[in-house]
C-alpha cells in the first residue's frame, strides 16, 4: 500500500464481527451499529485527499461457527484503507465481556503491526471501552494523540440495568461493568479528543464520568451512505425481502410499522408488541414488521437473544397477532435499504423504541429513505429529530402512549408527507459521510498540530549482551529474600553466557537500588528501570534514557497533584529521597487502608492525570499516565528491537502487574503479594511454587530460557 505524504490514521474496534462486505448486523449484541460505523468511517476517511492510509485494527477470529473471512489477517476496503486482524486470546469468537484478559496481548500485536508499517500514525482513534484500553497504551507508548469514541457507555448501561431491576451482582458477573467503566475513565483521561454523536451524549452521558472534560469533546454525527438509502422510485421493483415479509401477513397492503434491531432486551421490542397488541385501532390500521437479527434455531442461541425472541413469540401468541405481524428469520445487509423503502411505499413508519440510544443510525437511514420515524426520547433521537423534523419522540416504557402516537402518525396523511420530505432533506444536509469527514479532519488536525511529532525509532540490533533474550525481575521479595537461591540464579545466568540478558524493574529510586544490589551482591544489570517505571538506565555505565523522561511528561502536573493529594487521609509522604520529578510516593496506613477508586475520582474531577499504583498493601505511587514498569519494558523492547516474546518478567506485587501481561512472558514468585491473586485467572502468567530467586529459576525452566538440567542441579544442591 503506497503512502504519499498524508495522514495515517489507525482506528481500533475490537469486538464483534467486522468485515467490509455483508456485515452480519444484528447477529448478536456485539455486531451492531458500531461495526457498520467504523467500516464506513474507514472508507470515508480514505476517500479524503488529506488521508494517505487508514488501518482498522480488530480481532482475528478463527472459528467454524463464523465465516472464514474473519480469520483473514488483511482485508482491503479500498486502495488506502484496510482491515488488519490481530490475535487476541483464544481464536474462537468471544463476546466482548470476556475479552479483557487478552487486550494487553492485542495491544502488543498492534504495536508490532505499526512497527512493520514503518511509520507512526498521526492519530489513534479507539471505539468502545475495550479499544480505549488498547488505544491508551499504544498512544502512551508511541507518544501520539488518542481520539476516543465511547459509542455505548458503561455508566449509562449500569444505571439503566439497575433501574430495570437487575442486581449489581448480576450486572458485574455478566458485563464486567466495573472493569469497563474504569477503562472508559482511563481513556477519557488520556484522550486528546473525544468524538460524540450528540450534544446530549456530552452533556448527560459523559457527564457521569469523573474524567468529564467537555472542552476536549466534540459532536460529529455519523454519516449515512446516501447512495444505498434513498426513497423508492416509481419504477422500483419488488425486492426479495418483500416475499419474506408478506408471507406472514393477511393484508400485506396495509401501512407497515417497521422495527429493525438486534434481539437485545435494551432494544425494547416487547413493549412495542404490547403497544401494538393492546391498540385495536392500530392493529386495524397497520401491519407490524419486527426484523430482529438472524436466527436458525432459537434454542441454540445465547441466553440474551434467546430470551428476547421467546418473549416476542409469546406476546404474539398472547395477543393473537398472526396475520398482522411479520418476524422473518433471516435477512441480509443488502435487504435493509429495501425494508425502509417497503415501509415508505406503504406510507408506514419506522420505530426505534430502545430504552437507551446513544445515536440511532437506523433513524437516519429511515429518514434518507423517505420514511418518517417514531423514536425513544433518549440520546441521539432527540437531536436527529430536531435536525430532520420527521417524526415524534416517545417514552419507551409507556406502551399505551406508544400505540397512540403510532396511530396518530399513520392517520394524518399530509403530516406524513411533510415528515417524509423533511427527513430526506435533513439526512442529506446533516448526515452525509463527506460532511462528517470534513469536520472530523478539522478537529483531529487541531489535535495533531498541538502534539509534538515523535519519530519512529529505527530498529537497532541490541547493544546489550543478549541474543534477543532478556530476564527482568523486581528486586524486593523477588530477587532478594533468599541468598542461596540468588547465588544459584546468577550462577546459572553466568553459565548461560550472552544467551540471557539481565534487567531489573523496581519501585526503588536509583540510589536505593544500587545500595540493595551491593548489599545482596547482585551484579549490575544491563537494563535498570527504577521509580516504578519513571526512569530507565542502560548498562554497564547505567546511562539514563532521556527520551523516556521526555515521553512520560505528557499531562503530568506534579505540583497540582501534590496539592490535591493533601486532602486524602491515611497517607504519609515518603522521604524526599524517594520522590522523583515523575514520581510522588506515600506510605499507606495498613490498619486503615486506602480507597483507590476515591483517589482516582478526586484527581479526575480536577482534570489531573496520574497512574496510581498500590503495592505490598503499604506503598502508593503516583506517576504520569504514560509511566509504569509495563510501559517502560515495552519502550525498552521497542527501542532495542527485542521481541516481547523474548522477554521474561518476574515479579511479586501490584506494581509488577502491567509488565506481567500481554505478549511478554510473565511469572510470579511463590511469595507474591495478595494484590496479584486475581492473575491466577490469566493462563498466560506462570505462578511459581518457589519463593524469591528460586521462583525465578523455576520460571526460567518453565519458559525454556535456561537448560532444565541446570535448574535441576541447582535445586539438588539446595537440598
Amino acid at each position: 500500500m503506497k503512502h504519499p505524504d498524508g495522514l495515517y490514521i489507525v482506528l481500533i474496534s475490537i469486538h464483534g464481527l467486522i468485515r467490509g462486505h455483508e456485515l452480519e448486523l444484528g447477529r448478536d449484541a456485539d455486531t451492531g451499529g458500531q461495526t457498520k460505523y467504523v467500516i464506513e468511517l474507514a472508507r470515508a476517511l480514505a476517500e479524503n485527499p488529506q488521508v494517505s492510509r487508514v488501518d482498522l485494527l480488530t480481532r482475528r477470529v478463527i472459528d467454524p461457527k463464523v465465516d472464514r473471512d474473519y480469520g483473514e489477517s488483511i482485508e482491503h476496503l479500498s486502495s488506502r484503507a484496510q482491515i488488519i486482524r490481530l490475535s487476541c486470546g483464544p481464536r474462537r469468537y468471544l463476546r466482548k465481556e470476556v475479552l479483557w484478559p487478552y487486550l494487553g496481548s492485542f495491544a502488543d500485536y498492534a504495536l508490532q503491526h505499526i512497527r512493520r508499517v514503518g511509520r507512526l500514525p498521526d492519530v489513534i482513534h479507539s471505539h468502545y471501552a475495550d479499544a480505549g484500553y488498547v488505544g491508551l497504551r499504544l498512544s502512551g507508548l508511541l507518544g501520539i494523540p488518542l481520539v476516543h469514541t465511547g459509542h455505548s457507555l458503561g455508566r449509562v448501561k449500569h444505571q439503566r440495568l439497575l433501574e430495570g431491576g437487575t442486581s449489581k451482582e448480576s450486572i458485574e458477573a455478566r458485563y464486567n461493568i466495573s472493569q469497563r467503566i474504569e477503562a472508559e475513565e482511563q481513556a477519557l483521561g488520556a484522550a486528546a479528543l473525544v468524538v460524540a454523536s450528540t450534544q446530549q451524549e456530552v452533556d448527560e452521558q459523559y457527564a457521569l464520568y469523573d474524567n468529564y472534560q467537555p472542552k476536549r469533546m466534540v459532536v460529529i454525527p455519523p454519516g449515512t451512505d446516501l447512495e444505498r438509502f434513498h426513497p423508492p422510485s416509481r419504477f422500483w421493483r419488488n425486492p426479495p425481502i418483500e416475499g419474506q415479509i408478506n408471507r406472514f401477513l393477511s393484508y400485506p397492503r396495509k401501512p407497515m410499522i417497521l422495527a429493525l434491531s438486534r434481539p437485545d432486551a435494551r432494544k425494547n421490542i416487547a413493549t412495542l408488541i404490547r403497544a401494538y397488541g393492546e391498540n385495536p385501532a392500530l392493529r386495524q390500521k397497520a401491519n407490524l414488521a419486527v426484523v430482529a437479527g438472524n436466527r436458525d434455531d432459537i434454542s441454540t442461541m445465547e441466553k440474551g437473544p434467546r430470551t428476547v425472541l421467546k418473549e416476542i413469540l409469546l406476546l404474539i401468541d398472547r395477543y393473537d397477532l398472526y396475520g398482522s405481524i411479520a418476524y422473518p428469520k433471516h435477512h441480509d445487509i443488502s435487504d435493509v435499504p429495501d425494508l425502509y423503502r417497503l415501509a415508505a411505499r406503504s406510507k408506514g413508519i419506522f420505530i426505534n423504541p430502545a430504552l437507551t440510544e446513544p445515536f440511532g443510525l437506523t433513524l437516519i437511514e429511515a429518514a434518507a429513505s423517505g420514511l418518517p420515524v417514531i423514536a425513544t426520547h433518549d440520546g441521539g433521537p432527540q437531536e436527529i429529530l430536531e435536525h430532520c423534523k420527521n417524526g415524534n419522540l416517545i417514552d419507551p416504557l409507556d406502551a399505551d402512549r406508544m400505540g397512540e402516537v403510532l396511530l396518530e402518525a399513520l392517520s394524518d396523511r399530509s403530516r406524513w408527507q411533510r415528515w417524509a420530505k423533511n427527513g430526506l432533506k435533513g439526512a442529506h444536509q446533516h448526515y452525509s459521510w463527506p460532511g462528517h469527514v470534513t469536520k472530523y479532519l478539522r478537529e483531529v488536525g487541531k489535535v495533531i498540530r498541538k502534539a509534538k511529532k515523535p519519530r519512529l525509532q529505527a530498529k537497532k540490533k541490541s547493544r546489550l549482551p543478549v541474543s534477543e533474550k532478556v530476564l527482568v525481575c523486581d528486586i524486593d521479595n523477588t530477587l532478594t529474600g533468599d541468598r542461596e537461591g540468588l547465588r544459584n540464579l546468577f550462577k546459572n545466568l553466568k553459565e548461560a553466557g550472552t544467551e540471557i540478558g539481565f534487567g531489573i524493574a523496581t519501585g526503588r529510586n536509583f540510589t536505593s537500588t544500587l545500595k540493595v544490589l551491593k548489599e545482596w551482591e547482585i551484579p549490575l544489570p544491563d537494563l535498570l528501570i527504577t521509580g516504578v517505571g519513571s526512569q530507565i538506565f542502560y548498562g554497564p555505565n547505567l546511562v539514563e534514557d532521556q527520551s523516556w523522561q521526555q515521553h512520560i511528561r505528557y499531562r503530568w502536573k506534579r505540583e497540582a497533584i501534590l496539592e490535591a493529594m493533601g486532602d486524602v487521609p491515611h497517607l504519609r509522604f515518603q522521604p524526599r529521597s524517594e520522590q522523583l520529578p515523575c514520581k510522588i510516593s506515600y506510605y499507606v496506613d495498613p490498619k486503615k487502608g486506602i480507597d483507590l477508586a476515591a483517589i482516582a475520582r478526586h484527581l479526575r474531577r480536577l482534570d489531573l492525570s496520574a497512574n496510581i499504583i498500590y503495592s505490598h498493601q503499604a506503598y502508593l505511587d503516583l506517576l504520569p499516565v504514560r509511566a509504569s514498569k509495563g510501559s517502560a519494558v515495552r519502550f525498552f523492547c521497542d527501542k532495542w528491537g527485542i521481541p516481547l516474546e523474548h522477554l521474561l518478567v518476574v515479579g511479586d506485587s501490584g506494581s509488577d502487574e502491567e509488565m506481567l501481561s500481554g505478549n511478554i512472558l510473565g511469572a510470579v514468585v511463590g511469595n507474591y503479594s495478595p494484590e496479584l491473586e486475581h492473575l491466577h485467572e490469566d493462563p498466560s502468567i506462570y505462578f511459581a511454587k518457589g519463593h524469591h530467586a528460586w521462583g525465578i529459576l523455576e520460571a526460567l525452566e518453565h519458559y525454556g530460557f535456561i537448560e532444565q538440567e541446570r535448574v535441576v542441579a541447582a535445586k539438588e544442591r539446595a537440598i
